[in-house]
């Protein structure tokens, strides 16, 4: 149904008929049809738009990572860019963190989100979420220094700043981090506990991170996780 709206979408704007979409619709309208990088410019060209260029952080799903992603059935994936925006939620990531179609602009940043708004159903120990935080505010600052006229991640940054104390800390002290594989409980509203092993993978080229969590077989773990997989978000809601 949504491939069929999106192809819609784009006769209308190839026929003059759609009124002139924003750079992040035209992005997600690519993602949604899956089109390769020459299909993706001449999307950008048809809304009257220049295409992204390297000054701007990359939000560009390629289909070989597209393919790699629809291998991963049954395992909860989410694939950001290089600020730490939401760009994919596969349904078992959906099912297991909650649903972040509804999410709207900064609401899709995962720095923002562990700063200044809701944070996740991730249970963080005082030193995990110490780590966490340094290691996102180190990413952003790369992030701020590979492009530095992307005029979103400026935004982002202000926002940041003026939200949050511990965030403006971080930032000026100049703190180094990374991301490590780790093993995080979530605690699910309707199974339960689960405990899982975070792993981010970076796609060469691309600056985008891929989120996969998974169980070890054979426990509770990953029957929660199957369960709760199988259920959805549909029947997980209320």
């Amino acid at each position: 149904m949504l491939a069929g709206m999106s192809v819609d979408y784009v006769t209308r704007l190839e026929q003059g008929r759609a009124s002139n979409p924003s750079g992040q619709v035209v992005e997600a309208l690519a993602r949604a049809l899956r089109l390769s990088g020459t299909e993706r410019a001449h999307l950008f060209r048809l809304a009257g738009l220049a295409e992204p260029g390297p000054e701007t952080v990359p939000a560009h799903i390629t289909p070989s990572v597209q393919r790699m992603l629809d291998r991963l059935i049954g395992t909860p994936v989410a694939v950001y860019d290089a600020t730490w925006s939401l760009l994919l939620a596969n349904p078992p990531y959906a099912a297991l963190m909650g649903d972040p179609s509804g999410w709207r602009g900064i609401e899709r940043n995962g720095v923002w989100r562990a700063f200044v708004g809701p944070g996740s159903r991730a249970r963080l120990s005082p030193e995990a979420r110490r780590q966490l935080q340094v290691a996102q505010v180190a990413d952003l600052r790369a992030a701020a220094a590979r492009y530095p006229a992307d005029q979103g991640l400026r935004r982002l940054v202000t926002e940041l700043r003026a939200g949050s104390e511990r965030f403006t800390e971080l930032w000026d002290s100049g703190a180094v981090g990374h991301h490590v594989a780790a093993r995080k409980t979530i605690d699910h509203p309707h199974v339960g506990p689960v405990e899982l092993d975070c792993d981010v993978l970076t796609v060469a080229g691309s600056d985008l991170r891929i989120m996969i969590y998974t169980a070890e077989p054979g426990t509770e773990d990953a029957e929660r996780l199957a369960l709760l997989t199988t259920l959805g978000t549909q029947t997980l809601v209320g």
